[in-house]
């Protein structure tokens, strides 16, 4: 089954809030290797200016994989997971994560093509707190693989 098309411009409604933790900040840091203090101790980050730890600038995909689920598990849309790997990923940051933020996730469909029997889907998902301040834009392109 091929990506539906006419899914671009399709908007999901906003996540349930996430509370961004010191804990988890700190794991995902240590998961990934980064040992900048500002990661991993409240007083360094301060000493820089944040109110707590600061994530690392790939954290946001902890919640937007969760909020792109519900358009890759849309049935109409056509995505057969099993097929699927990795594209692309960009982050456009308004300002950093910290520890404290308590954030909701927005996700659209922005595009879908298709070259050489293989389906292109890009997302965009706009991280926000609860209040509406713009935290991060997080962009993902999955390819979802034709078959032989």
């Amino acid at each position: 089954m091929s990506l539906d098309p006419s899914f671009v411009g399709r908007s999901y409604p906003p996540t349930a809030p996430y509370q961004v933790g010191r804990e988890k900040i700190r794991e995902f840091a240590t998961a990934i290797g980064a040992t900048d203090a500002a990661y991993h101790d409240p007083e360094a980050a301060r000493a820089l200016g944040h109110p707590d730890v600061v994530a690392p600038p790939t954290f946001p995909q902890v919640l937007t994989m969760a909020a792109n689920a519900r358009i890759v598990e849309d049935p109409a849309l056509g995505v057969d997971y099993s097929r699927v790997v990795h594209g692309d990923q960009r982050f456009a940051y308004t300002r950093p994560v910290v520890a404290g933020d308590e954030l909701v996730c927005v996700s659209s469909i922005d595009e879908i093509t298709s070259r050489g029997g293989h389906g292109f889907l890009t997302t965009r998902t706009e991280v926000a707190t609860v209040a509406g301040e713009p935290v991060v834009t997080v962009w993902s392109k999955i390819v979802v693989r034709g078959e032989a």
